[in-house]
């Protein structure tokens, strides 16, 4: 679901709605996009469908995925410095870039995407998998 009401964008970022702490960064960037550039589009939403957007909900979920305006896909820690130079943070969006602190980052995000739903008690017994043959949401 499309939550912004403007066509032009500067970034698209395709986040997991039903996430505590993907809902909180998401509302934080809400709250900064104030020329709304940015397109919010929830995954965990009833109305989204992936396939119009040529991915399935399995790869959404494994990792965070924005998309710029010319189609491109972006994944992964990416998204947050795309994300964060459009709220105006380009100068700390810099320095992730710096060798040690982008495989720090990089480190840091594929431990928390790949638990993520462990964190954020979002599982039960062996429901934290995603499994890849099927295109089923976590309950």
């Amino acid at each position: 679901m499309n939550t912004s009401t403007s066509a032009a964008f500067d970034f698209e970022v395709y986040y997991d709605g039903a996430c505590p702490l993907c809902a909180r960064e998401i509302a934080w960037l809400r709250s900064r996009d104030r020329n709304h550039r940015i397109r919010f589009t929830d995954i965990a939403s009833e109305m989204f469908d992936p396939t119009v957007v040529g991915k399935s909900y399995q790869e959404l979920m494994e990792r965070i995925h924005g998309r710029l305006p010319d189609g491109t896909w972006v994944e992964g820690v990416e998204v947050f410095r795309r994300l964060y130079s459009v709220v105006g943070f380009a100068r700390i969006v810099a320095l992730t870039r710096l060798p040690i602190v982008s495989h720090a980052l990089n480190l840091g995000y594929f431990v928390f995407a790949k638990n993520r739903l462990r964190l954020t008690r979002r599982c039960a017994a062996d429901a934290c998998r995603l499994d890849k043959r099927a295109d089923r949401r976590p309950t």
